[in-house]
């Protein structure tokens, strides 16, 4: 589409339609701006708008209409792969109503120079109240994109040869001929739109009727299945009730001798009970057995823990205070590590450490992050911490948890 706005003396501008008014104006470079991406319209985003592209003279009359479609995506910006030739378009429209200056050049959907573009076009409405050529040519007449008018020039009235020979019934009859056409041609043109809209609604009919149908298929397929599956059930039911008719029968006949089986059943109980206190005997003497192994367990660690080390080793210096274990730990120093404390260190160095300084291990804990990483570990409401840098408190017994860790935006309310 071409940047310039007048052209051939006039100006060309695309009108946005909102319904049966115009939501939005623009000249034709603005619009350019908006094909080329530059800009886009948030409050457009992921709509196919109906626009029209305006043609007007220098006395800003309209000389010609494209009613074509955009689609703006997402973020607002125009289809990139829309290229309507739309100023070619518009002057190759055929006849349209007389917006002013004659006849329009008119170009829509039932009214295409070039019926592959006829897709991307839409139909006007002309229907009374929501006419869009007098919307449009009221957004004209309002001229909100302060567009220069130029005042025609007059002509002298110069008499044309003839004229003078014509009665003025003649005159009358060709201005009411002239007329009629305008009128002929305006009805031609609603009658072809309101032919493309009620293509376009049986189209749209027949599509929810295919859906529907597809629906039905679809619901009556679903049916079929149930009943396939009820049937199948049914089935199982009825073969089921059949063996329990069967069971029942066998045990009125088990009832009738039942008196010889339920003496054969008790002699074979009592021998199940003789069987289940052997096996209970049996578990018991493992259990003692393995209590036993147990204890014998229990005296090897007790050995193994408190028996004299190998001598000349590591641990065998350490008891004889030959080589000395020291440790570091923040906030207590240095610490000789006396023999018997060596094995409760190593389990949980961090705990031994806070013991050292009268604390216990979550509070030691806290100080020594807040000792690595002196910051302010305030928390907002979606969980982002400040992380502004505070004083670092050096002693553990001195710091004080949501006090010393805390800037002083973040300090509590009775320590401000």
């Amino acid at each position: 589409m071409g940047s310039a706005d007048q052209a051939n003396d006039g100006y060309s501008a695309v009108f946005f339609m909102d319904g049966s008014n115009v939501s939005r104006q623009m000249r034709a470079s603005e619009f350019g701006a908006f094909l080329d991406g530059y800009v886009g319209l948030s409050d457009l985003a992921d709509t196919d708008v109906k626009a029209v592209y305006v043609l007007l003279g220098a006395d800003l009359l309209v000389r010609s209409l494209v009613f074509f479609r955009i689609y703006f995506d997402e973020e607002g910006r125009a289809d990139s792969h829309w290229n309507l030739p739309v100023e070619k378009l518009a002057k190759k429209g055929a006849k349209g109503p007389d917006m002013g200056a004659g006849p329009i050049r008119l170009v829509c959907r039932s009214q295409c120079p070039k019926s592959a573009n006829s897709e991307e076009l839409w139909d006007p409405d002309m229907t009374p109240g929501s006419n869009h050529f007098q919307a449009i040519r009221r957004a004209v007449e309002a001229n909100s994109l302060k567009l220069r008018k130029k005042e025609p020039v007059t002509e002298e009235n110069i008499p044309v040869l003839g004229d003078e020979s014509r009665s003025p019934e003649d005159l009358e009859s060709s201005a009411d001929r002239v007329r009629l056409a305008r009128v002929i041609r305006e009805q031609r043109l609603r009658i072809k739109t309101l032919q493309s809209v009620h293509r376009d609604a049986l189209s749209d009919i027949q599509r929810e009727n295919r859906h529907e149908m597809q629906a039905l298929r679809n619901e009556i397929a679903e049916l079929q299945q149930k009943f396939e599956r009820q049937k199948l059930s049914n089935e199982q039911l009825k073969k089921r009730l059949a063996e329990r008719n069967e069971q029942y029968l066998a045990m009125q006949e088990q009832i009738a001798g039942g008196d010889a089986r339920k003496e054969r059943e008790d002699a074979t109980a009592d021998a199940e009970v003789v069987l289940l206190r052997e096996q209970l005997e049996r578990r018991q003497r493992e259990l003692e057995l393995r209590d036993e192994k147990i204890v014998a367990l229990d005296q090897e660690n007790y050995d193994l823990r408190h028996q004299a080390p190998v001598e000349n080793s590591v641990m065998d210096h350490l008891q004889h205070h030959s080589v000395f274990l020291v440790a570091y730990h923040a906030g207590v120093g240095h610490i000789t590590l006396p023999y018997d404390d060596i094995e409760t260190y190593f389990s949980n160095p961090v705990a031994y450490a806070a013991e050292r300084c009268g604390l216990n291990e979550p509070a030691y804990r806290e100080w020594l992050e807040h000792y690595e990483k002196p910051v302010c570990h305030h928390k907002d409401a979606d969980e982002t911490v400040c992380d502004e840098p505070v004083m670092r408190v050096s002693q553990p017994a001195e710091f004080r948890a949501g006090i010393d860790d805390r800037c002083e935006k973040h300090q509590p309310q009775s320590h401000n």
